[in-house]
């Protein structure tokens, strides 16, 4: 399972671990994923996604996982929340 956030697109990054001596070796630098469950309110049902810590800081600060979506971009979507994100879209328009 690859380690990027399904809502904003963040994976790993790249740098130096250095020494007491300046020795530098390449280490990775992992997002703060976690599994977490989502309930939209347009659809009533939950959602389990794997989100960064910080998207789900994101979420809140917005209003939900629904007024989340509506503002996201499609290029940091995964697959499974463009999914989402078209069925709120669909049954928003059918309200």
């Amino acid at each position: 399972m690859s380690r990027v956030c399904e809502l904003t697109g963040k994976g790993p990054m790249t740098g130096n671990n250095v020494s007491h001596a300046n020795n530098k070796t390449r280490r990775r630098f992992l997002p703060n994923l976690q599994d977490v469950t989502l309930i939209s309110d347009t659809l009533g049902r939950p959602f389990k996604l794997k989100v960064s810590n910080h998207a789900l800081r994101t979420v809140d600060h917005r209003g939900g996982l629904d007024a989340f979506l509506a503002k996201a971009k499609a290029d940091d979507l995964s697959a499974k929340a463009l999914k989402i994100k078209k069925d709120i879209e669909k049954a928003q328009a059918a309200a």
